[in-house]
């Protein structure tokens, strides 16, 4: 329910942000991603249903007992990433990345950002439903890895 909610956010995008959620998923399934960071790409934008400033810490909260740490770190920092894209337009750092040069999930989060996200606002790109990623969504959220 909170990812279909996303529906009804755009953000001034091209596609709401259910889509781009959904993009995002098939890109890195695509790519052949593993299970737990496709729903993770899936879920990466979800806690936009509650607070746009916050979204990446709740997303990764919500993900956090049911993926391993690099994908929750890589889902928490990938507005960070992401910022290489824009933050110019708001006087920020674009390059708030290096930061986390050092980290072992930095690579993963850099691809999320670069290869799977920031291309994810095409409103013609064929992009599965979220039908599709249901039963990796019920398998990665069945058992958690941490309590």
């Amino acid at each position: 329910a909170m990812l279909e909610s996303l529906s009804d956010v755009v953000d001034g995008f091209a596609v709401d942000q259910l889509t781009h959620c959904l993009q995002t998923a098939t890109r890195a399934e695509q790519a052949g991603a593993d299970d737990e960071v496709v729903v993770a790409s899936l879920c990466h934008d979800i806690g936009k249903a509650v607070s746009v400033p916050n979204h990446p810490r709740i997303a990764a909260e919500i993900l956090r007992p049911y993926v391993r740490a690099e994908v929750t770190e890589a889902i928490l920092y990938h507005q960070d990433f992401q910022g290489r894209h824009y933050f110019h337009h708001f006087d920020m750092d674009p390059n708030l990345r290096d930061n986390y040069r050092d980290m072992p999930w930095f690579e993963l989060a850099e691809r999320f950002a670069d290869e799977w996200d920031q291309t994810s606002f095409d409103p013609d790109y064929p992009t599965e439903p979220l039908a599709h990623f249901e039963p990796k969504v019920r398998a990665v959220f069945a058992t958690p890895h941490q309590l």
